[in-house]
């Protein structure tokens, strides 16, 4: 694993920091008290301009064939910010990565300069359903081959981007008889086909401006040649992308946390109590220095997880590992940079209270931390 970064790796993460800094922490808390569409499909435009939105996808489709380890250290950077427009960027550069590992000539042609220049402000992963969520093999939604054409019934849950996406990676059942995740095909969607239906935003605890919504397929009829794969073969594909989204979610995580952490140092620096800054206290100090330790333990997880999808070797197991300490870390991070604020850090004038609810579901989605410590366990024992 490469310790120092590239020149152009550096320079992705500074670009990412400057546009952060500059438009996304200015209007972060104005977004989650009040979501503004406009204002923050705006910001996703911009990014899409800059090339974060195909960080990882080739020149010819429009991307900037940055690579894994850009991509987790620019999601970090816009997460510190704003973890909203972060979870955004994340989930969308991860449905370019799937039809760029999976889709065939035309699908990338089609679907991929789309994405990556903006013209899609974001793409939908509909994998998740109220029945199939830590199981997803047991998904109910069917797409029945009739003529040129697949029919999808059901309804996808918790959707990232659901009502701003172009296009959604859907995910069926194509063979009832077969047994349990072994008749799964996926299937490219675009938001505009007759028989989509998305839901209202869900009103949610954190990450306010980014919309989830329930995803609808009622007769929805989607051609053959939108498969991604092979038929009854789509199961793998979801189990394979889900490791590399996991890489984005734990830099998301590290994000928010050290934006908490930053925030309390200096909030500890400036006030005093007994007469001295509360920094002076070796209780705080080490609250600070455990969790910054644990910050920079989760940064090294996710350089090695991002290194070796970087370089085609098998990654998964490390990408849970990298996504289930940075966010368990994360989360205690950011609850422990409140306890430093004491009663200030539970008034909303304060950032502090908004990173604790926004990283909160760092360690839910992409696969709770349940999940992810059976995936390690079965590498482990394996």
């Amino acid at each position: 694993m490469k310790i120092f970064l590239s020149e152009e790796q550096q320079m992705i993460q500074d670009m990412a920091k400057k546009f952060a800094e500059s438009e996304l922490a200015p209007v972060a808390a104005q977004l989650d008290a009040n979501p503004d569409a406009e204002l923050f499909n705006a910001n996703l435009a911009k990014l899409a301009e800059l090339g974060f939105m195909g960080l990882n996808i080739k020149a010819e489709y429009g991307g900037v064939e940055a690579g894994t380890v850009a991509f987790s250290l620019a999601i970090t950077e816009l997460a510190k910010a704003c973890a909203a427009t972060a979870v955004t960027t994340s989930v969308t550069n991860m449905v370019a990565d799937v039809i760029q590992a999976v889709g065939n000539e035309q699908q990338k042609q089609t679907y991929l300069p789309k994405i990556c220049s903006g013209e899609f402000l974001a793409g939908g992963f509909c994998l998740t359903e109220s029945s199939a969520g830590s199981d997803p093999a047991g998904m109910k939604t069917t797409a029945l081959k009739d003529g040129e054409d697949y029919v999808l019934n059901g309804s996808k849950i918790y959707i990232t981007s659901g009502s701003i996406a172009g296009v959604f990676v859907v995910w069926a059942v194509t063979n009832p008889e077969a047994a349990k995740g072994k008749g799964i095909s996926c299937f490219l969607v675009d938001a505009n086909t007759p028989g989509v239906n998305v839901s209202k935003s869900e009103d949610k605890m954190g990450q306010k401006a980014s919309p989830t919504n329930e995803v609808h397929f009622e007769n929805c009829r989607v051609p053959a040649a939108n498969m991604l794969g092979l038929e009854n073969k789509g199961f793998a594909i979801a189990v394979s992308e889900l490791a590399g989204g996991r890489i984005g979610i734990g830099s998301l995580a590290l994000g928010v946390g050290l934006a908490a952490l930053d925030y309390a140092k200096t909030f500890i620096q400036e006030r005093q109590q007994f007469d001295q800054p509360l920094a002076k206290f070796q209780g705080l100090q080490w609250m600070l220095a455990d969790r910054y330790t644990d910050m920079e333990a989760a940064r090294m997880l996710l350089m090695q997880a991002a290194s070796l999808k970087e370089q085609g070797q098998s990654f998964a197991t490390q990408a849970s590992m990298a996504k289930l300490f940075a966010s368990e870390k994360a989360n205690k991070a950011c609850y422990d940079a409140l306890q430093l604020l004491g009663g200030a850090g539970y008034i909303k004038e304060y950032p502090l209270e908004r990173f604790a609810r926004d990283v909160r579901i760092t360690s839910i989605y992409e696969g709770t931390s349940e999940i992810q410590r059976i995936v390690i366990a079965r590498d482990i024992l394996r």
